[in-house]
């Protein structure tokens, strides 16, 4: 009951937040090659996420057996979202039905930005309800989302954003209003965070200055209300769900953070024009998409002791590869060397949704780990029949089964089995956990110019068990990097007449290595019960902390609150002008 809820609140705020367009601007652009294999059936090499999908939806379209299309990627340059869409392949489908020979399809930069989908631009009117001592007692949201022309993710996205950012606070009352509305615009798709970037900014803005009011810091008012291990999972309803809390370590994000940010030392700019201020902003994200995500993975064993990983997901830059390769070599006892992957081909018995909704370890990850673990399995029964020894008194080397002082080579147990030794291993993406992030900023403005200098920027991140330390560590750097450019230049601006103005980078503003402080990444010492290995997601969430932690950073400094990324120092000047004016 939300209106009771801010009836027995001591303090109301409310205010209103806007998300702007945003090109996905990844380094490769949509592109397809298309022909005709000996047999008559259409194969396709293309740059997707979703190769199975893409797969069905052509097969859909033009009235085609599944079974008779094959498509394939390669190590794709970049999608964040925007290659779950199917722009590209159905056109040269149809080109290659129709003329009988090979067909190229490749978007140029320009077709990129004004053919293709976007971030959705979102308007979220949040208010809150607190007691003095901070307790929240009501949350409300009201969420308006610009699908554009088309509203294949509108929905979606609605649900998501409205999701993980109400369930990460514990409150009685809580109330989410969603409309999505069409407009005569680009379309709006799927992208980094999945919503949670738009609704995100809204609340943690609103709570930073609840907490201002307030008095409390803003570091203690989260840690107030944040969820914690045992509480209901509660968004805009009591809907039953398979989110369990696999692992918790937002606490320690939150310390990690704000000791970083106390310690540092990072000297501001000199001149009085100059005022410093630090923010901060949480995030918890689902980790892995709702109703159902599948991945089949398949190993085999080759008589030189390699072995053939065929799994169904793609690398399109997210580093997911290397640690499937990890993952088969660490059960198997052997050397990453000795794994050959082989990925992204439908063709392949190694089936997957799709690389979207940071699945790439967690559930990909985790039908290898099962492959992996059957096939030991396997090769140890048939080692220790060959050797006439018992099970458990075998160990699996990097040469074959060792057991009672002897040993049996990978080649004399495939001979003794009679047939090849592989194992399949299934994960259906249920149940799922729960990540956290924490983002911190010491920032300052110059009250002249509306210059704005990152002095410190530190993320906290519970990625559960960290698989590959380097790879996670570049995830969260890039996932912080994105959301800068979104943060303070990038805005995919539409005319007049509903054309995009801006379709050049050179227009569009992304930042450049130069343009981004070095972020320190901090993580949790937590280990995930449903992971593979303990891991948890880490592709999309560092992404969403990241513009209201600077923004309640700026607000500090220069007392200015910005509604609106990006954080722009002409917008930055514009406020500053608009504060100093008499009421």
């Amino acid at each position: 009951d939300s209106a009771r809820g801010f009836a027995e609140a001591d303090l109301i705020h409310e205010g209103t937040y806007r998300s702007q367009r945003l090109q996905h601007a990844h380094l490769e652009t949509h592109g397809t090659i298309g022909w005709l294999e000996a047999d008559g059936s259409l194969a396709l090499r293309t740059s997707s996420q979703v190769p199975f999908l893409v797969r069905d939806a052509v097969a859909d379209v033009l009235a085609l057996d599944p079974a008779r299309v094959r498509v394939t990627c390669g190590r794709v340059g970049g999608g964040f979202g925007a290659k779950q869409e199917m722009l590209t392949e159905d056109i040269v489908a149809l080109a290659v039905l129709k003329t009988g020979r090979p067909v190229k399809l490749e978007f140029t930069r320009a077709e990129q930005f004004i053919a293709t989908t976007c971030r959705h631009p979102v308007a979220v009117t949040v208010k809150l309800g607190a007691r003095r001592d901070g307790t929240l007692t009501a949350i409300a949201l009201r969420v308006v989302a610009n699908a554009g022309a088309y509203g294949n993710h509108s929905p979606g996205i609605l649900f998501h954003g409205c999701n993980e950012a109400l369930i990460l606070y514990r409150c009685p009352n809580k109330r989410a209003e969603g409309f999505s509305v069409y407009t005569n615009t680009l379309p709006s798709g799927a992208f980094r965070g999945y919503g949670l970037s738009q609704t995100i900014f809204a609340i943690e803005s609103a709570l930073d200055d609840l907490a201002r009011t307030l008095g409390i810091d803003p570091f203690d008012l989260r840690r107030r209300n944040v969820i914690r291990p045992g509480d209901a999972m509660v968004s805009w309803s009591d809907h039953p769900h398979d989110v369990e809390m696999g692992s918790y370590g937002l606490d320690q994000c939150l310390n990690l953070v704000e000791a970083a940010l106390a310690e540092d030392a990072t000297p501001a700019p000199g001149g009085p024009d100059w005022a410093v201020g630090t923010g901060m902003a949480v995030a918890m994200i689902d980790t892995i998409p709702p109703r159902g995500h599948y991945s089949t993975s398949r190993i085999t064993l080759a008589p030189d002791g390699g072995y053939a990983l065929e799994v169904g997901t793609v690398e399109f830059g997210n580093g997911t590869s290397t640690v499937h390769v990890q993952i088969a070599a660490d059960v198997l006892g052997t050397g990453p060397d000795r794994i050959r992957l082989i990925q992204g081909d439908t063709a392949r018995p190694g089936h997957d949704t799709g690389a979207f909704g940071s699945t790439g370890i967690v559930v990909a990850g985790l039908a290898t780990e099962r492959a992996a673990r059957a096939l030991k399995e396997r090769i140890l029964a048939c080692g220790a029949a060959h050797l006439g020894v018992p099970e458990t008194a075998c160990r699996l080397g990097p040469h074959g089964v060792e057991g009672g002082g002897t040993q049996a080579s990978f080649a004399q147990i495939m001979a003794a089995s009679g047939a090849a030794l592989s194992a399949t291993g299934h994960a259906d993406g249920s149940p799922r956990s729960v990540a956290f992030n924490v983002h911190g900023f010491r920032v300052a403005v110059n009250r002249g110019t509306g210059e704005l200098r990152i002095l410190k920027s530190v993320h906290g991140a519970d990625a559960g068990a960290v698989l590959n330390p380097l790879q996670c560590r570049g995830q969260v750097e890039g996932g912080v990097a994105q959301a800068l450019g979104a943060a303070m230049s990038e805005h995919l601006r539409i005319g007049p007449d509903g054309a995009v103005v801006n379709p050049t980078f050179r227009a569009y503003l992304l930042p450049r290595l130069a343009d981004l402080p070095r972020t320190e990444v901090l993580f949790a010492d937590t280990f995930d019960r449903l992971g593979p290995f303990g891991a948890k997601s880490m592709s999309e969430s560092p992404f969403n902390p990241v513009t209201p932690a600077l923004a309640n950073a700026i607000r500090d400094a220069a007392g200015i609150r910005l509604t609106q990324p990006p954080f722009s120092p002409d917008r930055i000047h514009a406020a500053l002008e608009a504060a100093a004016q008499p009421d």
